[in-house]
């Protein structure tokens, strides 16, 4: 993995978005993962993927709703370690950034910890926090759901795509990310360690 001192724009990262059947990484379960790769602040949508997983018992409707991923659908998915290898395989070497991303470190580290007896060592990047000090340091106010990956990508004029999609979700923190390191540093040469939620060397 790269050092805390290296810049932002000599770093590789990947974007990644999980759409699950709730919010608790104990109890539910994951339904897609979504992910692009970013070399610096640049996306590169060639690398864009994304795996649906095969349910392991029924979608309860209130998420269905929201993702769209209906008890049909996810019957037609792989098995969820064949979707993590995939995961981690696109991860090698990278930096994962997410959008409240302890959402996705808490079922992440649950599948593994399932999985394999372990709980992987993931460096990560959150948006929402890097924009939740974006916008403090302006002073600017925060309003209720100001937070949310939508709310903040039409505050830094990043177009509408459509939500609760794993892979749209994954592009969608990935641009926030590089439109907050442009406003951050427009060189790129910010330290790699100013932007991490959880710099996994230094466990």
């Amino acid at each position: 993995m790269p050092t805390a001192g290296q810049a932002v724009a000599h770093s590789r990262f990947l974007a990644v978005d999980l759409e699950t059947t709730g919010l608790d990484p104990e109890r539910d379960r994951i339904l897609s993962i979504g992910w692009v790769a970013m070399d610096g602040p640049c996306i590169d949508l060639a690398t864009a993927d994304q795996r649906l997983v095969r349910a392991e018992g029924p979608v309860p409707e209130a998420s269905a709703v929201i993702h769209h991923i209906t008890d049909q659908r996810a019957a037609g998915g792989i098995a969820l370690e064949a979707a993590l290898e995939a995961l981690f395989r696109a991860l090698a070497g990278r930096i994962m950034v997410a959008h409240h991303a302890a959402l996705e470190i808490g079922f992440l580290e649950r599948a593994c910890q399932r999985l394999y007896g372990v709980r992987p060592p993931l460096p990560i990047v959150d948006t929402l926090r890097l924009a939740e000090t974006a916008l403090r340091r302006a002073g600017q106010p925060i309003p209720a759901h100001g937070l949310r990956l939508h709310t903040l990508r039409t505050r830094y004029n990043l177009p509408a795509y459509r939500a609760h999609d794993a892979l749209f979700d994954a592009i969608a923190a990935g641009e926030l990310f590089a439109a907050l390191l442009s406003r951050q540093s427009p060189d790129g040469q910010l330290p790699l360690g100013r932007v991490l939620f959880r710099p996994a060397w230094l466990w």
